[in-house]
């Protein structure tokens, strides 16, 4: 029987809204400016650049470039980058219901087209520990695993007969030792690696979703909002004004990076 446990947050919450908190925790640290649609960075300061054409750069965490895949308009308009591993970088292409799957240096090492394993419509994926795929299959309504040829490893039950309803979820995280499921409208759910639900955590409404170390992230309106599911703490902080006119935001342990037309601002978190 699935354990479902709610955690509600009236309780050890902590609002840090004041100016001065703000600035001091985030601290300019560098701009990058260019052609700059869309961009990923990994646990180790790399930088994943995609440009308006779909090119997409690796730069370092000294400047450097690494690598550039251009193969990308084959696909369509990439629609997710997952570099939660920086020796496997995942592109998922929506539109034509493909992964590509880049080495450290942006070559292509495999292209899985979920059609030919009967998914096609697919939200959101992710990479798991042991270097296969995690995906939501939203026509089924089946958390799945697949290895880099597409084979199926794993599938749960339907989602609709466990929890009598149906999920949009649209982003997906493989993080200390278990999967975390979010849907903006009725929150988080973690799943173990044997499809068990173990959590279900109420942080609904928010934007730039993350699972980041020991931290749950996100954003609301002016907010960053980072709970530790460990012991249940959820920080509210006000963001700096110039946060309000990023088109994405994320925040990885260390940094929090801001999009904006043809500039990617990084900031340092204290």
């Amino acid at each position: 029987m699935l354990k479902r446990a709610t955690i509600f947050f009236l309780l050890f919450t902590f609002y840090l809204v004041s100016n001065a908190q703000t600035d001091s925790l985030f601290v300019p640290y560098k701009k990058i400016k260019g052609d700059i649609a869309e961009f990923a960075a990994d646990n180790f300061d790399n930088i994943y650049l995609l440009n308006s054409y779909d090119q997409l750069k690796k730069i370092a965490a000294n400047g450097d470039s690494v690598g550039i895949f251009n193969n990308v308009r084959r696909y369509g308009k990439v629609a997710q980058i997952d570099v939660s591993n920086p020796m496997r970088v995942l592109l998922y292409y929506k539109d034509f219901s493909t992964i590509v799957i880049l080495d450290r240096l942006m070559t292509n090492r495999s292209t899985i087209d979920l059609r030919k394993q009967d998914i096609f419509h697919v939200e959101a994926v992710c990479l798991s520990y042991d270097n296969k795929i995690w995906l939501y299959d939203e026509f089924e309504h089946k958390l799945k695993k697949i290895d880099e040829d597409g084979k199926l490893l794993f599938a749960t039950s339907d989602f609709r007969q466990l929890f009598g309803e149906a999920f949009s979820f649209t982003s997906i995280f493989d993080q200390d030792g278990f999967i975390y499921l979010y849907d903006k409208n009725k929150g988080v759910y973690v799943f173990d690696y044997y499809g068990t639900l173990k959590n279900i955590f109420s942080l609904t409404g928010y934007d730039n979703f993350n699972a980041v170390g020991k931290y749950i992230t996100g954003t609301r309106h002016d907010s960053l909002m980072r709970y530790q599911p460990s012991n249940l703490l959820l920080q509210e902080v006000k963001m700096p004004e110039t946060f309000k006119k990023a088109q994405s935001i994320l925040f990885t342990a260390t940094k929090a990076y801001a999009l904006k037309k043809d500039e990617l601002e990084i900031y340092q978190l204290r």
